[in-house]
C-alpha cells in the first residue's frame, strides 16, 4: 500500500514539475536571446568603429531603428560621415543594398521603376527600380523635387508600391536610410510633414570631439584613398534581423510607461510654443524604439530612461514651433527637454 501511495504522489506531482521546468526553460531561453542580441550589437559596434570614429549615440539610434523596423533620417553638415555611416551599417547586414542619389532632375520612375516594351511578346513589362532592395540609402533626400519625394509615401508606410493598378510588395526587411544637409538650402526642397512623419528617427550627426578628430587624422594620415568597404564581413542576416525584432517585441512594457509615452506626446500638442505636435504615430514610434533600446542594453523590460533617450530623435522632426518661439530663438530640442522635465517620471 505504501508503494501505491508513493506512485500516486509522484504521478500527481509530475505535471507541476513539468510546468516549472517549462517556465524555467522559457526564462532561460529569454536570457539566451538577450545575450545573443547584445553580442551581435557589440560586433556591429566594433565593425563600425573601424571606419567611423565617435558618433556613438547615432550608432545606437541606427541599430535601434533597424531592430524596431523603422526608417531613419540622418541630418548633419557635409563631412561628418553620414553616408559612410549608412554604408558601413548596410554592409554589416547580409542583405541587399542599393543607393539612390537624389537630384533636382530625378523622376519618380527613376526610383520606383517603369514599364518597358517587350517587342517579342508585344507587351509592357514592369522593370523594378532601385527602391526594390532591403536597405535603400537615399543620399541628399531634400535635393529631389516634391513629386519624386511623394513617390516614397506608399513604399515607406506600407512597404509596397502600386504601378498601373498592380501591387508590388517589398521583401523583408525594407528600410530607408536617408541623409540631408540642414545648412545648404539653395536648390533643395523641404520634406513634407507627411513624409517626415514616416521616419522613425531624425538622427542628428554632430561634429566629432577634438580627440576624435585627432584620431581620424592619425588613422588616415598615411592613406589617401577612401575607406575600402569591400572586405566587410556581415554580422546579421535576414533571419537574424527577424529574430532580433521578435526579441524587441517581447520586451515587457508596464501600463504606467504607456501612460508616460502618451503624456509626452499629448503635451507636445498643448504646449504654448508648439504649432504642430506629435501624432499617434509618434507615440507608437517612441514605444517601439524605446523597446529596441532596452533590448540592445540586454534587458527584457522597459524603463523611463529608455523612453527619454529616444524622445528627442522621435519628436524633433515631427514638431513645428510657433513663429513667436522661433523668433525668440527657441529650438525643438529645448522644447522637448522642457516637456520631459515637466512630466512626472513613473517609478
Amino acid at each position: 500500500m505504501a508503494e501505491e501511495t508513493n506512485d500516486n504522489q509522484s504521478s500527481e506531482m509530475s505535471p507541476e514539475s513539468t510546468n516549472v521546468g517549462q517556465e524555467g526553460f522559457g526564462f532561460e531561453r529569454s536570457k539566451v536571446d538577450q545575450i545573443w542580441l547584445t553580442a551581435k550589437v557589440s560586433e556591429v559596434r566594433t565593425l563600425l568603429s573601424q571606419f567611423v570614429i565617435g558618433q556613438h549615440e547615432a550608432i545606437e539610434l541606427m541599430l535601434a531603428g533597424i531592430f524596431a523596423n523603422g526608417h531613419l533620417l540622418l541630418e548633419g553638415v557635409p563631412g561628418v560621415a553620414k553616408t559612410l555611416l549608412a554604408k558601413v551599417l548596410a554592409k554589416a547586414l547580409n542583405i541587399d543594398f542599393s543607393r539612390i542619389q537624389f537630384t533636382p532632375d530625378l523622376m519618380p520612375s527613376d526610383v520606383l521603376g517603369t514599364s518597358v516594351f517587350n517587342m517579342k511578346e508585344a507587351t509592357f513589362n514592369f522593370k523594378k527600380g532601385p527602391i526594390f532592395s532591403n536597405i535603400v540609402l537615399i543620399d541628399e533626400i531634400n535635393r529631389a523635387p516634391a513629386k519624386t519625394q511623394a513617390a516614397l509615401f506608399e513604399v515607406m508606410e506600407e512597404r509596397q508600391i502600386t504601378y498601373d493598378g498592380v501591387q508590388y510588395n517589398m521583401d523583408f526587411p525594407f528600410l530607408v536610410l536617408a541623409t540631408q544637409n540642414p545648412i545648404e538650402q539653395e536648390g533643395t526642397y523641404n520634406l513634407p510633414e507627411a513624409q517626415l512623419d514616416r521616419f522613425l528617427f531624425k538622427v542628428k550627426v554632430h561634429y566629432p570631439e577634438l580627440n576624435e578628430e585627432e584620431e581620424i587624422m592619425h588613422r588616415y594620415k598615411n592613406n589617401l584613398s577612401s575607406p575600402d568597404l569591400s572586405k566587410i564581413e556581415a554580422v546579421l542576416n535576414t533571419d537574424e534581423i527577424r529574430k532580433a525584432q521578435k526579441i524587441v517585441e517581447g520586451v515587457l512594457v508596464e501600463d504606467n510607461l504607456v501612460k508616460y509615452i502618451a503624456a509626452i506626446t499629448h503635451k507636445t500638442r498643448n504646449h504654448g510654443k508648439v504649432y504642430l505636435g506629435g501624432s499617434p504615430r509618434a507615440s507608437l514610434s517612441m514605444l517601439k524604439s524605446s523597446k529596441a533600446i532596452a533590448a540592445i542594453k540586454g534587458r527584457d523590460f522597459l524603463t523611463p530612461e529608455d523612453i527619454q533617450f529616444v524622445a528627442t530623435p522621435v519628436l524633433n522632426h515631427r514638431i513645428i514651433l510657433t513663429p513667436e518661439a522661433e523668433m525668440e530663438g527657441s529650438s525643438v530640442e529645448q522644447i522637448i527637454a522642457e516637456i520631459i522635465q515637466s512630466i512626472e517620471v513613473p517609478r
